[in-house]
């Protein structure tokens, strides 16, 4: 099953690829050329929450944007249970067939832990990481009563039936209010109640998957130490407090640039996307398209 939407040339400005995995058809862009840069989104996006990154960047950057089964043009298998390992292997599968090599990670949200699941079995072809306001590690107390309540009958009723995620969660995670148009294209891929199945279940996956998290603990410093790491750090967003998680991040890595980004809130590529491509570039790119 695949939503049937079709989004705008004006605001989704890409040639929609599709790459058929062990769980079914899965929707990507492929974008520019250049050093290649995977771009993971988190619940409930998909590859749109990417869409001006993408263009400020696919002059220095081949950039591919996959959109996990469950969410985006990806189809909506019966058979499949919509967990972060899952994706992370689906993914895997896109990033091995598209041979990429030399690749840096970005991942948003849930794109951070299945990004470093995918960059962590493929070490040796991966040359940095952006980690947006994310996790690898079992999920801390506040986390886990999130999960909980979202996780209820009531609040997997909203999320299936009224699309609670897209419709309350995406306005209060960004400061400028954004168009009837965008809005419409987060809403349009989940327009039915069984388009909204992996939505669902990534709430409960924050307590479901800590095993698989705390594999991720010890694997991503074991095989990731090294690389050259940015992360860009949202100071408003209130589910992944900075002095909580960035000192963990830091410990993680050798080489770690932190760009904070002082007024943007959870999803702060809609707001500060000309400042998170200014330091992907400057971090990134070779040295004669920055200068």
């Amino acid at each position: 099953m695949t939503p049937s939407f079709t989004p705008s040339p004006q605001l989704y400005p890409f040639t929609s690829r599709w790459a058929e995995t062990s769980a079914g058809r899965v929707h990507y862009v492929d974008e520019g050329e250049g050093r290649p840069l995977v771009l993971l989104h988190g619940n409930p996006t998909w590859s749109f929450l990417y869409r001006n990154l993408i263009q400020a960047l696919r002059h220095d950057f081949r950039c591919v944007a996959v959109d996990y089964p469950g969410f985006g043009l990806s189809d909506r298998p019966e058979s499949y249970g919509y967990t972060p390992a899952e994706h992370a292997a689906v993914v895997g599968e896109v990033v091995d067939e598209l041979g990429l090599d030399g690749v840096i990670v970005m991942g948003h949200d849930w794109g951070g832990p299945i990004g470093l699941s995918v960059a962590a079995a493929r070490a040796e072809r991966v040359a940095g990481l952006v980690l947006g306001n994310t996790w690898f590690w079992p999920s801390e107390l506040r986390a886990r009563v999130f999960s909980a309540v979202m996780s209820s009958r009531p609040l997997q009723r909203a999320i299936l039936e009224r699309n609670f995620f897209v419709e309350r969660l995406i306005p209060s995670g960004v400061v400028r209010t954004l168009g009837d148009d965008e809005m419409e294209h987060y809403r349009g891929v989940q327009a039915r109640p069984e388009d909204r199945r992996g939505v669902a279940e990534l709430p409960r996956q924050i307590v479901a998957a800590a095993p698989w998290l705390a594999e991720l603990e010890s694997t991503v410093p074991a095989r990731l130490h090294d690389k050259p790491v940015l992360v860009t750090w949202p100071r408003r967003d209130v589910a992944f407090p900075a002095k909580r998680t960035l000192p963990r991040m830091r410990a993680a890595f050798q080489d770690v640039t932190v760009v904070e980004l002082p007024r943007a809130k959870h999803f702060f590529l809609e707001d500060d996307r000309g400042d998170v491509a200014a330091a992907i570039r400057a971090r990134f790119a070779p040295v004669s398209s920055v200068s």
